[in-house]
């Protein structure tokens, strides 16, 4: 399978939408695996995402050349294609910075593990959980974070601080060489080009819900 229609690599960056309809064709084809399937269709690959045809066919394009017609794609090449281009193909160590109820229900999580993420490093400001043992990882100090970060050799953080500790923890995090953030902070943060930040607002996802809902009971029917 090739990584673009030529035979090289795609190097224009995907959209964040891309992407993310990416992770869902890799879910559903790992489902499909699962059940003993060998082969699938860019239908079955949509239609529990309610997305048409044409988009996954699209979509996996802007990667390469998948499938073939009346044949569809070769789940296991698939997965394996799709997990590459997503970076999940090997190991990434995380640091939590913050461990607070949320940091401490993303340690719990086991759905990092599933995906090959791993929370390696602990940091914190309270000194009555510095040293303290969590799911077998030691809590460190804020001002261990460079040695932590070269120990382990990981760029990738979750940030799960107070608002208005958020920017000054992330400058910090940048700064002895973290690459990309997933922000759980309810507040945007500046960094720059060279850094990618996912901001995980729970609020805002509420609200879009309770805005999709309330149209329904209204009778009217939202797109998206």
């Amino acid at each position: 399978m090739d990584l673009s229609r030529n035979g090289h690599p795609n190097t224009k960056p995907a959209p964040k939408a891309v992407v993310g309809r990416v992770s869902l064709y890799l879910r559903q084809l790992e489902s499909l695996q699962r059940q003993g399937l060998t082969k699938t269709s860019s239908h079955q690959l949509g239609e529990p995402f309610g997305i048409k045809n044409a988009q996954v066919r699209k979509d996996l394009a802007f990667f390469g050349q998948f499938g073939r017609p009346g044949i569809g794609y070769h789940i296991n090449d698939l997965i394996l294609v799709l997990r590459r281009i997503l970076g999940v193909d090997k190991d990434w160590p995380l640091i939590l910075v913050g461990l607070g109820n949320l940091g401490r229900a993303l340690l719990r999580y086991r759905g990092f593990q599933s995906r090959r993420f791993h929370i390696v490093a602990i940091f914190d400001t309270d000194p009555k959980k510095i040293g303290q043992t969590y799911q077998g990882v030691t809590v460190e100090p804020l001002d261990a974070l460079r040695k932590g970060i070269a120990a382990h050799k990981t760029s990738l953080a979750l940030l799960c601080v107070p608002a208005d500790a958020a920017q000054r923890v992330a400058d910090l995090m940048i700064a002895v060489g973290i690459r990309g953030i997933l922000n759980f902070a309810p507040v945007p943060l500046a960094v720059p080009p060279q850094v990618s930040v996912i901001a995980v607002d729970l609020s805002i996802q509420l609200e879009n819900l309770a805005y999709k809902v309330q149209g329904s009971l209204d009778g009217v029917s939202w797109a998206g």
